[in-house]
């Protein structure tokens, strides 16, 4: 497959570059994105939920009333959980969500959603680029000369330039990351997303050899 390379200012460079129909060209598997993005989504809970349960509770132990006799169901102590201030039953407890996930359903739903953003034309390729001073400025006037809009843009570079990342860490909707990190739930939340020549030819060599 071949692609358009542009310049940062939004002019066609008149070069294009070839990219290995195993990465951008697949036909997207749904299931293996969804397996990918839960296992993400759940690796990054905290997982430190917990409310006390009836021993927890601080409480007198001391039955509330005649256990017999009343006419009535008995009644434990105050820590019951059906009395206000009680002790909550079957409340929730730390515990780990992450979950295991094949190396080649990762790979599969990494490829799926890099072919989706190719078919929509929300995939771009640029010349390798950094700046000499990290300035905002020099951020949003690349997003406007690439047309990108206001949508949320992430940026894929092969080595990070820290003037780059600092120059796009105020504009809420521009992320930064390099070849080697980039994920499905990266590439799918983003609306464009937008690879350096140096950065899309790393992803296919860590992909092939994954």
């Amino acid at each position: 497959m071949e692609l358009r390379v542009y310049n940062i200012n939004g002019n066609d460079t008149g070069r294009t570059i070839t990219v290995s129909d195993s990465l951008l060209g697949v036909e997207p598997n749904d299931h293996a994105i969804w397996l990918d993005v839960k296992q993400f989504l759940a690796n990054k809970r905290q997982g430190t939920h917990k409310s006390k349960e009836r021993s927890e509770v601080s409480g007198s132990t001391k039955k509330l009333k005649r256990q017999k006799g009343t006419g009535g169901a008995r009644a434990g102590d105050t820590n019951s959980p059906t009395i206000v201030g009680g002790g909550r039953a079957f409340g929730p407890k730390p515990r780990d969500y992450s979950f295991k996930l094949n190396k080649k359903v990762k790979r599969l739903a990494r490829v799926s959603a890099l072919s989706y953003k190719v078919k929509e034309e929300k995939l771009i390729i640029v010349e390798d680029f950094n700046f000499d001073t990290p300035k905002t400025k020099n951020m949003i006037k690349v997003i406007g000369d690439l047309k990108l809009g206001e949508k949320k843009s992430l940026f894929v570079l092969n080595n990070q330039d820290n003037f780059v990342i600092l120059s796009a860490r105020n504009i809420s909707n521009v992320s930064v990351t390099d070849a080697k990190s980039v994920n499905t739930y990266e590439v799918l939340r983003a609306n464009n997303v937008i690879f350096s020549e140096t950065s899309i030819k790393e992803l296919e060599n860590i992909l092939a050899n994954s």
